[in-house]
């Protein structure tokens, strides 16, 4: 395996181990291009798309359950369209933030310290958080009222700050507002659905006259890989918030924070 494909490789499980834990996918796609000497002009085309591949594995995952509202939805069945209700409702905020802000926000994913910043600021608001919220009284995305999902989207939109971490706004967000530990992240993972089309689209629209010079056979790489290693993770990570919450990647979120913020300061 060559020196540049290998560090496609790396980067496809660094993306699927970290999209749907709250340590923001997007801050270790981007410190660990830094690290890796990945910063070609295509690198934020790679590093959007092959999050589908995280995605992917969210639909292969959970295809009985939207398999199912599908079919609620032909029959109007009112547990489906509140689900799909939510979902639409958590989605919005971002769709509209993203349009009118995309020149700015692609601007902060090429900036390593702010994602250093932000990894450790957000570990402190997760330990803050999971210390003060009370026991969810929410038990699933069809149960969310109107104001909780919309809520939810609109603190999602923090995250399009690198490194604040998308499931993890998300899920604080739902936590904050009465969601139990298992549907919070649940909700984050169909929501990330949506959110990650749409960004992908954007991207590949506003890229459109240099498409041909992109590596796509790069990028397919990147997108299997996260694809296989976000199967693992999404249950493996389940198991772990309903034993032990959020805590230990808040945790983790500090140390890599803070080792990234003295790195950055001393290359």
């Amino acid at each position: 395996m060559d020196h540049s494909l290998l560090v496609i490789v790396l980067l496809g499980i660094v993306e699927g181990l970290t999209e749907f834990i709250p340590v923001s996918s997007t801050g270790h796609l981007l410190l660990a291009g830094e690290l890796l000497g990945f910063n070609s002009a295509s690198s934020a085309t790679f590093d959007i798309v092959i999050q589908l591949g995280a995605i992917l594995a969210v639909v292969v995952l959970y295809a009985g359950r939207f398999i199912a509202v599908g079919a609620g939805l032909a029959r109007r069945d009112p547990q489906s369209i509140r689900f799909t209700r939510n979902v639409v409702l958590g989605f919005l905020p971002a769709l509209l933030i993203g349009a009118v802000a995309y020149g700015s926000i692609k601007a902060l994913m090429q900036t390593p310290m702010v994602v250093a910043v932000a990894l450790v600021l957000g570990g402190i608001a997760i330990l803050v958080i999971e210390r003060r919220v009370m026991r969810g009284a929410v038990h699933s995305v069809e149960d969310m009222p109107l104001r909780t999902a919309l809520g939810v989207g609109i603190v999602q939109c923090l995250s399009m700050i690198p490194g604040v971490s998308r499931s993890g706004a998300t899920i604080m967000g739902a936590l904050s507002l009465g969601v139990d530990r298992r549907t919070a992240a649940e909700y984050s993972f169909f929501l990330a659905i949506p959110v990650m089309l749409a960004a992908t689209a954007k991207e590949l629209w506003e890229t459109r006259a240099t498409l041909g010079d992109t590596d796509w056979t790069g990028i397919a790489v990147g997108f299997v890989v996260s694809f296989v290693v976000a199967l693992i993770v999404i249950r493996g990570f389940l198991a772990v918030v309903s034993r032990h919450g959020f805590a230990p990647f808040a945790w983790y979120r500090i140390i890599v924070g803070t080792a990234a913020i003295l790195w950055l300061s001393l290359r």
